[in-house]
């Protein structure tokens, strides 16, 4: 079974860069897919025979706020089937923000970015396996 693309939609460069790193030095089999707006990274999701193995997300991009972006998702039946596993990885951590990711979407997760680059690494190790072991419809898709 081939390894399923993670979708990475930051319009950060350095950001991007910096996960990037991590996720090579992870080892990880699964190519990253970026996007620098959710308007790109729709287009994408919503033509590709692919079956993406997780959307990593920004809160705050231009053309279209993650949360936007994730409401499109949710109110679409072709892209709720996917069942694409979806968190937010935003500096934009208030309390509200999660709140309202939590209550009003059907979001996997919400994480702060972190600036310490092992920090950063470890996290996203157990994202990354945590949704490589998790039991969900996405799950055995090739």
């Amino acid at each position: 079974m081939r390894a399923r693309p993670i979708i990475l939609i930051e319009d950060d460069i350095d950001d991007k860069d910096i996960l990037e790193e991590v996720l090579t030095e992870l080892n990880l089999p699964n190519k990253v897919i970026w996007f620098k707006n959710c308007i790109d990274a729709w287009q994408y999701l919503y033509t590709t025979t692919d079956s993406p193995f997780i959307i990593i997300c920004d809160i705050n991009l231009p053309l279209q706020s993650g949360m936007d972006f994730k409401r499109q998702i949710d109110t679409n039946l072709e892209m709720r089937r996917k069942s694409i596993p979806f968190i937010f990885y935003s500096t934009s951590a208030s309390q509200k923000l999660v709140n309202e990711a939590y209550m009003q979407f059907t979001v996997q997760g919400y994480f702060k970015k972190e600036y310490d680059f092992e920090e950063i690494k470890n996290n996203m190790r157990v994202i990354l396996t945590y949704w490589s072991i998790c039991k969900h419809p996405n799950a055995n898709a090739n």
